[in-house]
């Protein structure tokens, strides 16, 4: 179970850490947190139905409390997964963009993403539109979702290369090593209409999350990728002036694993300023780190190490007002794991590490998410239990000092 450390820590860089009572039901996991134009918060969730299937709940937090919360969509074939969940993305005023994952077919990892759009706060939702045309019964999630426009941009990945046809024509699973997980992207307007539909990374990582955000120049994207020799380092690609860049490595990790590590990057970004942390477990010695880059994502500096010597990495990032960073990831502490927090200065020297709660290292304890509005923190991450909850806390951010 998790309990919240309250109370001013020494040096923490939350001050007044207190719960905020989670407008989730029980059976509830899979929180995400987003931050309008005008600074409102955000969360979404999934929680189970009483009669079976599950429902995307919304909510707005509403000065110091959670207000009356919203369905989303609800059925019985959500894909819900602890590691790839829903977002919702506030555009500002009542309009609201999401995205969940739907079962297509009988496999078990047949699923394609559905956006859909609320003008009105989230009481009603648009029908759903699949941001990919490719029609597979294949992976399709990991979603990251931008405004772009008057629609959103998707980014995703996408298994429609994981089908090949056999010797009598029909369309079966590649074999490990013959279909390759893709990166793609689109961007869907609020008319269900799909542009600017592009292939970003023709072999990446199965089953890590993607990271994107706007900077100054254009559209940065983070994910895991996948080398011919099983290198699973992060790389970045980047939209500017109408033209998606290559991929390129974000750090030279050298991390070589023969299977998906479920540990993807998280971005944030003002401007030109961009902050990165991911985890790597390279050399066998697991780490997260975080780097920051001044033009946009072209150029990172060197890595920082930010974890206690036992991370199991999940990482959420936000930037505050002086260019500095806080990351959030998940420590194994003997049968447990600790939702830590650390603040790194613009110049890149660590503070102190907080433990904001103590949690499970299951997978059902998901991934710690966290944003900031203002000098406003709110945390998101799941209780696990029977049943697991959705559990929320909110701080202020300190002055850097």
């Amino acid at each position: 179970h998790a309990t919240l450390r309250g109370g001013a820590l020494a040096g923490s860089p939350l001050e007044g850490l207190r719960p905020l009572a989670s407008p989730a039901a029980p059976a509830s996991g899979e929180p995400h947190l987003a931050v309008s134009p005008e600074g409102r918060v955000w969360l979404s969730w999934l929680e189970k139905r009483a009669g079976g299937g599950h429902a995307l709940r919304v909510a707005r937090l509403d000065g110091t409390r959670w207000a009356k919360p919203f369905t989303v969509a609800e059925g019985d074939s959500f894909f819900a997964n602890w590691a790839d969940f829903p977002t919702v993305l506030p555009l500002g005023g009542e309009r609201l963009a999401a995205h969940y994952l739907w079962k297509t077919g009988g496999e078990t990892y047949a699923y394609e993403v559905r956006t859909t759009w609320s003008m009105d706060g989230g009481r009603t939702w648009s029908p759903p539109v699949a941001p990919h045309r490719d029609g597979t019964p294949t992976e399709h999630g990991f979603v990251s979702l931008l405004p772009a426009g008057s629609g959103v941009r998707a980014v995703w990945l996408d298994g429609r290369n994981t089908m090949v046809t056999d010797s009598a024509g029909r369309l079966v699973h590649a074999e490990e090593g013959e279909g390759e997980m893709t990166l793609r992207t689109a961007v869907v307007g609020p008319d269900g209409a799909l542009s600017d539909e592009a292939l970003l990374d023709p072999r990446t990582c199965d089953c890590c999350q993607t990271a994107a955000v706007a900077t100054a120049r254009g559209v940065l994207v983070a994910y895991r990728d996948r080398s011919a020799e099983e290198i699973r380092d992060i790389s970045v690609v980047r939209l500017e002036d109408g033209a998606w860049s290559e991929p390129e490595p974000l750090h030279d990790d050298g991390w070589k694993i023969a299977g998906c590590p479920v540990n993807g990057p998280s971005l944030a970004a003002a401007g030109d300023r961009v902050a990165v942390a991911w985890y790597t477990a390279a050399q066998d010695t697991p780490r997260v780190l975080l780097a920051f880059s001044d033009d946009g994502g072209h150029r990172f500096g060197a890595p920082i190490l930010l974890d206690g010597g036992a991370p199991i990495g999940r990482v959420s990032v936000l930037l505050d007002k002086d260019g500095g960073a806080l990351v959030a990831w998940l420590e194994a502490r003997e049968k447990e794991a600790l939702f830590q927090v650390r603040r790194v200065s613009r110049d890149g020297a660590p503070g102190p590490t907080s433990t904001v709660a103590r949690t499970s290292a299951a997978r059902a304890s998901g991934f710690p998410r966290m944003v900031r509005s203002g000098d406003r923190v709110v945390l998101a991450w799941t209780e696990a239990g029977k049943p697991s909850r959705v559990r929320t806390a909110v701080a202020r951010l300190a002055a850097a000092h």
